[in-house]
């Protein structure tokens, strides 16, 4: 197996581990009850639990570019040193930006959004 599919398939437990933590801080902000129904209240969700929503959000926000990426690596059979290095800045760096945003450290957080940014640059130069 390719490092970008490895990768990538490490990434979805990082999804899944942000969709869960999503769950549990929507029923800590809102009660089961929220949880349980169809939300028809959606009211923002502030602090601790907004900022768990909003980093979630973002990672779902670039992942599919970084699927597709990877993906068309595997079927073109392209397997460069700038897709493997673009898909270790993507992952590392999205698994590091979780918890800088979640934990609301400034300046720090957005160069590592910068950095996995540029990994799917480095990737979609390696596929051309």
């Amino acid at each position: 197996m390719t490092t970008p599919m490895s990768l990538l398939l490490w990434s979805v437990l990082l999804g899944l581990v942000q969709c869960l933590a999503t769950g549990f801080a929507v029923s800590a902000a809102r009660g089961l009850d929220f949880s349980a129904s169809s939300r028809d209240d959606q009211q923002p969700i502030t602090g601790l639990g907004g900022r768990v929503l909003r980093a979630y959000t973002n990672f779902r926000e670039t992942y599919p570019y970084f699927v597709a990426l990877v993906l068309a690596g595997e079927v073109l059979h392209r397997q460069s040193g700038l897709i493997t290095m673009g898909a270790e800045l993507y992952f590392w760096g999205r698994l590091i930006y979780w918890p800088l945003y979640v934990g609301g450290v400034p300046w720090i957080r957005s160069i590592i959004w910068l950095l996995a940014s540029l990994g799917l640059v480095l990737m979609l130069i390696g596929l051309a």
